[in-house]
């Protein structure tokens, strides 16, 4: 089914005219651009309780608790948490039985005065919500990279998806495709990229997050997203960050002997590099759309019974979008200096010399 854009105004208008929705917003970093959306359209009496920003360090400690990161999902988690309980503590008995509760945060580094130019605009952003009254909460949470070349460019993006979030967790929860594809109304990918997400709670128990991390690359939200071998979804710069990276890709239909075999030569040789020794290596197992795609359509089982696998192996997922290899470097090296490994057969390497993968290249 085709997914039907509503403007910004629209879906802001229509939580403030929800009588059953009530919420806390609090925002670090980046002004109080998704607060300022249901101000500006009117009736915001009937959703917010409470907006907040937490700029200081020290204050910020102070109400959500220490954090090496001020711009993490740690942080971003004790924002909700705490926020989302003192709603229930100081609302539940007054209104608790009629109102659908909800506690929205983000914590974000934007582009100001003092930042370096190659500086990377980012943030976490997520909601906690009700879907009845009195019920257990459920959650959404998002890493989205700001590509806007202004500051003010970045906030107005920022106010946009944090609209669409609240928006999707309260009224598209049942149907988490469309929620994704709903994160970018009246936005690009050429502005904002979602390159993770994570789904809790009772609203979305039969929820895989590693098909939600497939989804984001498939619906263009972005270009690469990758989970651990325990299955859990993560946002690559705190796993790649400043890390030596060896990367396999494959179809992994099934994974074989002479597949891994291949990746723990590649590996032996690779941590002998002077640049690499004695350091840490990240191992990737790599799959392209291409190689998920069965006929003109992927199987979300076909998908997730290759990925159990390299999970029961110890391995790393990457899924990416990146059919040719150099953009797959490149991609890596946004997230590290350090050295990189590509371990490819002899067919690949053959294949990589033909001159109609770089004809678009300067």
């Amino acid at each position: 089914m085709e997914h039907k854009t509503s403007d910004t105004h629209q879906k802001a208008l229509q939580i403030n005219l929800d009588p059953s929705k009530y919420g806390t917003f609090v925002e670090i970093g980046a002004g109080q651009e998704v607060g300022r959306w249901f101000f500006r359209v009117g009736g915001a009496a009937g959703t917010i309780a409470k907006t907040m920003s937490a700029y200081d360090m020290t204050v910020s400690d102070a109400i959500y608790g220490p954090c090496e990161r001020y711009v993490s999902r740690q942080r971003l988690t004790s924002m909700l948490e705490r926020e989302f309980a003192l709603l229930i503590e100081r609302l539940g008995q007054k209104r608790g039985a009629n109102t659908k509760f909800f506690a929205f945060a983000d914590t974000v580094s934007a582009r100001s005065y003092s930042s370096r130019k190659d500086m990377e605009a980012h943030g976490w952003l997520g909601v906690r919500f009700q879907t009845e009254p009195l019920t257990e909460p459920s959650q959404i949470i998002i890493h989205v990279r700001l590509l806007d070349p202004e500051n003010v460019q970045e906030q107005e993006a920022l106010g946009i998806i944090g609209v669409n979030l609240v928006h999707g967790a309260l009224y598209m929860h049942q149907d988490p495709a469309a929620l994704l594809d709903a994160l970018l109304d009246n936005l690009t990918a050429e502005r904002v990229e979602v390159d993770m997400v994570k789904l809790t709670g009772p609203a979305f128990a039969g929820v895989d997050n590693r098909v939600m991390a497939l989804q984001l690359v498939q619906r263009g939200l972005t270009k690469a997203a990758m989970f651990l071998a325990s299955g859990e979804v993560v946002q690559p710069t705190d796993v790649l960050y400043k890390k030596s990276i060896m990367v396999e890709r494959g179809s992994f239909r099934p994974i074989t002997k002479t597949t891994l075999d291949m990746l723990d030569c590649a590996t032996s040789l690779f941590v002998q590099e002077p640049k690499v020794h004695g350091e840490e290596v990240t191992v990737l197992m790599e799959m392209t759309l291409k190689n998920l795609i069965e006929g003109d359509r992927i199987d979300p089982k076909d998908f997730l019974d290759r990925v159990d696998i390299l999970g029961a192996l110890g391995k790393n997922v990457l899924i990416s979008n990146y059919g040719e290899y150099h953009r797959l470097a490149a991609y890596l090296f946004r997230h590290t200096k350090k050295m990189i490994g590509i371990v490819m057969g002899v067919p690949t390497l053959r294949e990589i010399f033909e001159e109609k993968y770089y004809t678009d290249l300067e």
